[in-house]
């Protein structure tokens, strides 16, 4: 294959792939974060706390939504707890992510 066709073949796999992100996008599939939340993950703030706050949730709704106390929570999110398999997915469902986001 000639380098100009192999350059025609990488642009449009690149504009499939782009559309196929805006389908999902516009679908609700995928979601994109403030750079503040990018920036706050990346310095090792906690990510239940991050999602948390940018979600608008108080400790408590997480927590309802949890099926724990607010404490549990606030103990999760200074990392002196872990979270078990159950509060991972409850979590993960009440701050709409994926539970991977949320491992640290």
């Amino acid at each position: 294959m000639a380098g100009h066709d192999l350059t025609l073949l990488k642009d449009a796999h690149d504009a499939a792939t782009i559309a196929e992100f805006h389908r999902r996008l516009v679908s609700g599939e995928e979601e994109t974060f403030p750079a503040d939340v990018a920036d706050r993950l990346l310095a090792g703030e906690h990510p239940v706390r991050v999602l948390r706050r940018h979600r608008g949730m108080t400790l408590q709704q997480v927590a309802d939504a949890c099926g724990v106390t607010n404490s549990h929570i606030s103990q999760i999110e200074k990392g002196k707890r872990s979270m078990s398999t159950d509060v991972l997915k409850r979590m993960a469902e009440a701050l709409r992510v994926d539970a991977e986001l949320l491992l640290t």
